[in-house]
């Protein structure tokens, strides 16, 4: 990651819009009758409701998805006693991870007031508002008292995440650290340095997790907390040590586990090299670590070490769990957030760890593979899986241990719950995947020596969507698979070369000579060709030695189109093949043609399009209602591009009257119902949403599907191939193994469909 300079710093949190959240409504308020209902006269029917019964507030306010973030600012990150208005920065920036990692909504709240009472009563007179309360950078010993009390006195989850947030992942990393070195939490001895908030919450919750008392040494700016030292705090005499132990350096001797939360450099390797075999070393000093990485892995080559830096392998960051947290214990109406539950979020990151890393996880830090190990102990924090981990862990935590007030009867409905809360949900493709698996068929990766098909293809097998066919070099692909650590068992490996003079080669060859002999074919010629992978996938398909077929993360489109077209040929009725770009949003499900196969396509091949793109729609269960794109509305062009959509739009109308489809228009009127109604009545789509876009060419297309898909307006899926008479599906170039599996699924549904329709034939 490069530096990060003050320019780009206040340059991110000033430009545009200042701060970094806001307020969006949730409800339309685009007429007076919405207004009404948002505020007068209608409000008062849910105030009334609320009056009677409290606990409907959670059905008709966002108290159930609200989360305080409260500080007065007396202990900001590595910045201190900075005040309450300095460190709205830092409550905007908790307000936005909470959002963008677990869909919770956050009001930032800067409460100026050191007094403890009196921050206390603030607190709790604005506590009505919210689902739950994250207290944060407030200094010790206050935070204690302050945390306690508010979780005494509120019926809501009330959380110190300063104190707990890196004590639940720091416990998940020792939690694997320990596991990797073999050694049990009961025998480690640990040494503590620092005695504020976050030192000994972690402390408490490592001795919750086996660590014994008696193996503890905390040492703060005195040196070790001893029995015989006046004046220790309750907190501190809670972990002083009858040892005789005098600096730091003495307590490290034969340390099993340093956590460092005080401040930078205060390790030496010469400590390092006093500690016990195999020490687990977490330096988490913020913003420099109290021993440098360097420093630290030079000292010896057993060490196992963390920081909270981002640019560090075994990052102890408290965004892996805090959003979690919250978002189990909303789930369920928790009225706090207990030590079970705070133990349940540990097991479940450790646990969570020791999985295989998706390969989004690793494109996300520029890796070829993470893998549990002595530098991977704790999860990144920006793996997706944390959110349908952890909080249904903490929720169940919950439910079990009696402080749940609306306990999960369905987890598997909440598992989709959370997914949606991250874009992730897309009840389309689940459906597919249901599917396949209920029928998984033969597919074929052409491209199997390519590492993201490799991976595609094995992870289809294991979620039991298709039986895998690799073409390629056993060998080669042995190996491939071995670097990256992919599993082939149970996949069936086609090599073209060791195909014997007699086998499907000649096979094919004598297959395709027959059937374009008359148009010059030969069979020296196909011969030749079956050496190509694509052909010989190909021809797997058209002859039902598979029934699909996934290609095109090397070949360039045009060269498949054309193989494909040669060897499986158009469906009947058709001149023109299509494909197809499916846009999932939170407005609903687009369907986009054509993304990938005409470039400038003529009126006839636009209505072929218009007509695939019909038939699609309907297979994957939408009622089509189309749109044909273009830069003008409804003739107000007479020439170009506009004329011949217009042209198609004619002649749709007179073949298919059935078909909801008009045109030409902008995609804003299509787009936007309410306008295009009242600028352009007389239109056969009135009173519909159109759900299906026909682009006028393949530029437009192309252009708008990769424009919305590196925005991040949606979840994007294809391209579907459209009008060939088998599933064979092309990819875009370099897709990733998500995008592979996720078509996988589509050519699966594909073949289920293509045999019933050939059975009908």
């Amino acid at each position: 990651m490069s530096k990060i300079t003050k320019e780009d710093a206040l340059r991110y949190h000033s430009e545009g819009r200042p701060g970094k959240i806001e307020v969006i409504p949730t409800k339309p308020y685009s007429s007076q009758r919405d207004l009404s209902l948002a505020y007068s006269p209608g409000v008062a029917e849910p105030c009334l409701e609320i009056q009677k019964n409290p606990e409907t507030a959670y059905e008709y306010t966002n108290k159930g998805n609200l989360v305080a973030v409260i500080s007065n600012g007396t202990a900001v990150l590595g910045l201190g006693n900075i005040g309450a208005m300095s460190g709205k920065p830092v409550m905007e920036g908790k307000g936005l991870l909470f959002k963008i990692f677990a869909g919770i909504d956050v009001f930032d709240i800067e409460v100026d007031e050191k007094d403890p009472d009196k921050f206390i009563q603030a607190v709790k007179a604005i506590a009505p508002t919210f689902g739950g309360i994250n207290l944060e950078d407030i200094k010790a010993p206050e935070c204690f008292e302050i945390e306690t009390r508010l979780k005494n006195e509120l019926d809501i989850p009330v959380m110190h995440d300063d104190q707990h947030g890196t004590a639940i992942i720091s416990a998940a990393g020792l939690i694997n650290a320990l596991q990797i070195v073999g050694k049990k939490i009961e025998d480690v001895r640990v040494v503590v340095n620092g005695a504020g908030a976050a030192a000994i919450s972690c402390t408490r919750l490592y001795m919750r997790l086996g660590v014994k008392r008696e193996n503890v040494i905390m040492v703060d700016s005195k040196g070790p907390i001893k029995m015989d030292r006046p004046n220790l705090t309750e907190q501190k005499r809670e972990f002083a040590t009858t040892r005789d132990v005098n600096t730091l350096a003495e307590a490290l001797v034969d340390a099993d586990v340093f956590l460092g939360l005080s401040v930078a450099g205060v390790l030496t390797q010469d400590m390092v090299r006093s500690m016990a075999k195999d020490p687990v070393v977490f330096a988490l000093a913020n913003p420099q670590p109290e021993i440098s990485p360097e420093d630290a892995r030079a000292s010896r080559p057993d060490i196992i070490y963390a920081t909270g830096r981002s640019d560090q392998p075994n990052q102890i960051n408290n965004v892996l769990g805090f959003p979690y947290i919250f978002r189990g214990a909303l789930d369920v109406r928790a009225k706090s957030i207990n030590e079970e539950m705070k133990v349940a979020a540990v097991k479940a990151i450790a646990e969570l760890t020791r999985k295989a890393v998706p390969d989004v996880v690793n494109a996300a830090y520029g890796m070829k593979r993470i893998s549990f190990g002595r530098e991977y102990i704790v999860p990144k924090a920006l793996d997706p899986r944390l959110l349908t981990t952890v909080a249904p862990a903490v929720a169940r935590a919950a439910m079990e241990s009696g402080v749940a007030r609306k306990p999960i009867e369905d987890w598997q409905a909440y598992e989709v719950k959370l997914k949606s809360l991250m874009g992730l949900d897309n009840k389309m493709l689940r459906s597919f995947y249901d599917m396949a698996r209920q029928n998984p068929r033969r597919v074929v990766f052409s491209e199997a020596n390519h590492v993201n098909m490799l991976k595609a293809a094995a992870q289809a097998l294991s979620e039991g969507l298709c039986k895998p066919i690799l073409l390629g070099n056993e060998e080669k692909l042995a190996k491939l698979a071995a670097e990256n650590d992919i599993d082939l068992t149970g996949i069936e490996i086609v090599n073209l070369r060791h195909d014997r003079e007699e086998g499907r080669r000649t096979t094919f060859a004598k297959i395709m000579a027959e059937e374009k002999g008359r148009e010059g074919a030969t069979f020296d010629e196909y011969f030749e060709k079956m050496y190509d992978r694509n052909y010989f996938g190909l021809m797997m398909v058209k002859t039902g030695a598979a029934d699909a077929m996934i290609t095109g993360v090397y070949t360039k489109n045009e060269e498949l189109v054309s193989a494909a077209k040669e060897i499986i040929g158009i469906r009947k009725g058709l001149n023109h093949i299509g494909a197809m770009h499916i846009l999932n949003t939170k407005k609903g499900t687009y369907f986009m043609a054509d993304t990938l196969i005409n470039r400038h396509p003529s009126t006839e091949t636009l209505i072929d399009v218009a007509k695939l793109t019909y038939d699609t729609v309907k297979f994957f269960n939408h009622e089509p209602v189309m749109a044909m794109l273009s830069y003008s509305n409804f003739g107000a062009s007479k020439e170009g591009s506009p004329a011949s959509v217009h042209k198609v739009v004619e002649t749709l109308h007179e073949r298919y009257p059935d078909m909801v489809v008009d045109g030409e228009m902008q995609v804003n009127f299509a787009l936007n119902r309410e306008l295009r109604d009242r600028k352009f009545p007389f239109s056969k789509l009135a009173g519909r949403d159109v759900n299906a876009l026909v682009f006028p060419n393949l530029s437009s297309a192309n252009t708008a599907s990769k424009l919305l898909l590196e925005m991040g307006v949606g979840d994007i899926l294809g391209p579907i191939q459209m009008g060939l008479r088998k599933p064979i599906h092309f990819l875009d170039i370099e897709s990733s193994v998500r995008d592979i599996v996720n078509m996988t699924a589509v050519a699966v549904l594909d073949a289920q469909v293509q045999e019933k329709r050939d059975q009908m034939e």
